[in-house]
């Protein structure tokens, strides 16, 4: 275990969430957003899918204030860069080239998932302390400790980042699609925001799927039986090992998700002729909906937008959630009523030659990010008369 202090806060590294009591982490957290839920760790953990076997060995952050557990945050060292959706290939392959090691490095994210939300889970003593300057130099000198080459902190939420806010850090952006809510009390009500070419697109997408003869049902929580679960599980690993990879997470995962986060897990399953052809599974969280992993054997016209995208529409209108993140990237969602949205991300780079050449980068990628963001914007379906 290492320790850094400045002043009375201290910053620990511990080899498992189980090092830290679930009320601890509950009191931090929260348990309103299901990727911070202490079971979410628990679950990645005991089914080995975060393991130093996979890549991702546990070191979550603790911090403390006078000798008490003021913050918690998830992290781990890689070995790799998969399953991250920030996208660092190219800095790996320059240490390479020039016979530098790129990894260990040290990640501050929730595994396997885009999904922007807190990542520092700090009292709101302890964040009043702490500045840009004070946080990057502990992490700094945490990867120093840790024998790893960089940090990397992922799709943090507004106060995180105002918090890590810093002239001269590397930070990078990335563009989400999401879409918003606005008291719709039914699909219809949402399609009637939309310009009548789009509305028309919509609704000839659906009808497609009806005259295939397909179906939706929905199971939640503790509902979702073996049968249901072990059929997701096919669809599931059927997307990676179409591009030839392994999937990152495992059944037992998912068993302990149905098993210790009930209220949060939804699987919509595509049924034709009596039998079960595609499913996505969705995690509400207090205001948003999250569809997070989908798959089919066969491909049926419009499927992948009706399950993913209309039945997780429908979901998020029927739980009153405000917001559906319907994952990583996608342009495609725009002309389906999806809003682009500002990611960030931000990186500590230990070799000086490598922190300047990568802020070139990032710089220059941010120039191109927020000309997407803005392009995106003007092609968005609503009618100028919309609430939207």
């Amino acid at each position: 275990m290492s320790e850094l202090a400045v002043s009375s806060i201290t910053l620990e590294t511990c080899q498992s969430i189980s090092d830290i009591s679930k009320e601890t982490w509950e009191r931090l957290a929260g348990t309103g957003n299901p990727f911070l839920r202490y079971e979410f760790f628990e679950a990645l953990e005991s089914s080995r899918c975060t393991s130093p076997e996979t890549g991702w060995t546990p070191c979550h952050l603790v911090f403390r204030q006078d000798g008490e557990i003021a913050g918690v945050a998830p992290a781990y060292l890689k070995t790799h860069s998969m399953g991250e959706y920030v996208f660092d290939w190219a800095w790996a392959d320059a240490y390479r080239r020039y016979g530098m090691e790129y990894y260990p490095k040290l990640l501050l994210a929730v595994p396997f998932t885009p999904s922007q939300g807190p990542r520092l889970l700090l009292h709101s003593k302890l964040r009043d302390l702490l500045d840009a300057r004070r946080l990057h130099d502990f992490l700094d000198t945490l990867i120093d400790r840790l024998g790893a080459h960089s940090w990397h902190l992922l799709f943090p939420n507004a106060d995180d980042q105002t918090l890590l806010e810093q002239e001269g850090q590397l930070h990078r952006i990335g563009c989400q699609f999401h879409w918003h809510n606005r008291n719709y009390e039914c699909f219809d009500d949402f399609l009637a925001e939309l310009t009548s070419r789009k509305r028309k697109s919509i609704r000839k997408e659906r009808r497609q799927i009806a005259e295939q003869d397909i179906t939706f049902t929905r199971f939640d929580g503790r509902d979702i039986s073996d049968h249901i679960l072990a059929a997701f599980y096919v669809f599931y690993q059927a997307t990676y090992l179409k591009r030839g990879q392994r999937p990152y997470l495992n059944k037992a995962f998912f068993e302990q998700l149905r098993e210790n986060m009930p209220e949060h897990l939804h699987i919509i399953m595509a049924v034709k002729d009596g039998e079960m052809i595609a499913g996505a599974l969705f995690l509400s969280g207090q205001d948003t909906l999250y569809g997070r992993y989908w798959g089919c054997l066969d491909e049926y016209n419009h499927l992948h937008f009706e399950t993913c995208y209309y039945q997780g529409i429908e979901l998020a209108i029927d739980l009153r959630l405000q917001t559906f993140d319907a994952g990583a990237q996608g342009e495609h969602k725009l002309v389906r009523g999806f809003e682009p949205l500002l990611t960030h991300s931000w990186h500590g780079i230990a070799q000086p030659a490598f922190h300047e050449a990568i802020e070139t980068f990032t710089l220059e990628e941010a120039e191109q990010v927020m000309g997407y963001y803005e392009d995106a914007k003007t092609v968005l379906p609503f009618r100028r008369n919309s609430g939207a």
